[in-house]
């Protein structure tokens, strides 16, 4: 699969090389992620699972309210409350009011609170964790985290500039059409590992992050949103 071609025509999508160059975002830097403090990982994984299904702009909007009602994020804080804290949150006007999310939050806050004891800060633990293996920390955020599956522990990586690739449905209908037999919608291990090693292959010989590889993908195929949309759409 040539990955050049695939740049090119993005490139030629959005106005050229300068134009794509533009919208591809800064070079993420894993390391720099141990510094993330427990309360930021536990802000960014809420306002991911608060966006997941929703207008994210409504949530940016109210998010001064949601630090306020969820005591800034801080995990020991949180886990000391009584459960009268949480019940009395579905009903707090600062936040959107959805008793499942507002659960995760709770359950969330003992999943960073445990591994951030574990490696010395959730965030070192991030930072650990080999960059060409994001399958498998999707997984375990899945796994040991509260509604943090699919693309919402895509894009709670992504918030963080954790090297994370999207599989938006463009970003897989491109590898499709560069030949990568997967499913539509890839969401079985079989497809996430084909993908894996796809996007491995390519970072090894463009020398691009993992990040900016995802977005020429889901730049290069699909409805052709103009530059200035895309950088809105990205808060940029």
């Amino acid at each position: 699969m040539n990955f050049q071609k695939i740049r090119a025509r993005a490139a030629e999508r959005k106005g050229g090389e300068a134009s794509l160059a533009s919208l591809l975002g800064p070079v993420p830097d894993n390391a720099a992620v141990a510094d993330t403090t427990d309360d930021r990982i536990l802000s960014t994984m809420a306002g991911r699972v608060f966006a997941a299904g929703f207008v994210w702009r409504v949530i940016e909007q109210k998010w001064p309210g949601f630090e306020e009602a969820f005591l800034h994020f801080e995990p020991k804080r949180l886990l000391f409350q009584p459960d009268d804290f949480w019940h009395d949150l579905a009903s707090d006007q600062r936040i959107v009011r959805n008793p499942q999310k507002i659960k995760s939050v709770r359950d969330n806050a003992a999943f960073v609170e445990r591994v951030s004891k574990e490696h010395g800060g959730f965030g070192k633990f991030l930072a650990d964790w080999p960059a060409d293996d994001q399958v498998g920390l999707m997984a375990y955020l899945g796994k040991h985290g509260s509604r943090l599956g699919g693309n919402t522990g895509q894009y709670f990586l992504r918030w963080l500039e954790w090297d994370a690739f999207i599989i938006s449905a463009d970003m897989a209908a491109a590898l499709r059409d560069a030949g990568l037999d997967i499913a539509e919608s890839p969401t079985s291990k079989r497809d996430l590992d084909k993908i894996q090693a796809q996007i491995n292959a390519w970072a090894a010989q463009t020398r691009l992050p993992r990040r900016h590889i995802s977005r020429i993908l889901a730049m290069s195929i699909g409805e052709n949103h103009s530059p200035e949309s895309l950088r809105e759409y990205m808060g940029e």
